[in-house]
């Protein structure tokens, strides 16, 4: 059942996530989708922790070289995620207040994608595994 619920909550704010982003594209007064390139880092986000998930063995609880590597990587592919609709606004491919509608976005999914694995990346009885 708590799996079920966190489940929900995290597809919930996913959607209200995705919801920012196409606002800042698709209403009229913006009508530009450059913004829809952040898409890329939502994807690519999670593959280092992945990465070092696999490569790197967890029987010490001190942090690891590939797991340190794989935390600098995520933040660049974060930071990165952050900095591109401020490029277009700032080059002024995109309208400020479509920018701010796409940070939102930003913020609301890189905060759904880590309650995502605090949830479901502890390793007990449920898991990401088993999805």
């Amino acid at each position: 059942p708590c799996a079920f619920a966190a489940l929900v909550g995290l597809s919930f704010s996913g959607a209200i996530g995705l919801t920012f982003l196409m606002l800042g594209c698709a209403l009229e007064y913006y009508g530009v989708y450059w913004p829809l390139f952040v898409l890329i880092f939502y994807f690519i986000c999670p593959i280092p922790h992945f990465i070092a998930r696999r490569v790197s063995d967890d029987s010490d609880a001190a942090s690891s070289a590939c797991r340190e590597l794989a935390y600098f990587f995520t933040t660049g592919i974060v930071v990165s995620a952050f900095g591109l609709p401020i490029i277009l606004a700032r080059v002024q491919a995109i309208k400020w207040g479509a920018c701010g509608l796409v940070l939102a976005g930003n913020t609301v999914i890189f905060l759904t994608i880590l309650g995502f694995f605090l949830v479901f990346g502890r390793g007990d009885d449920f898991s990401w595994e088993q999805w």
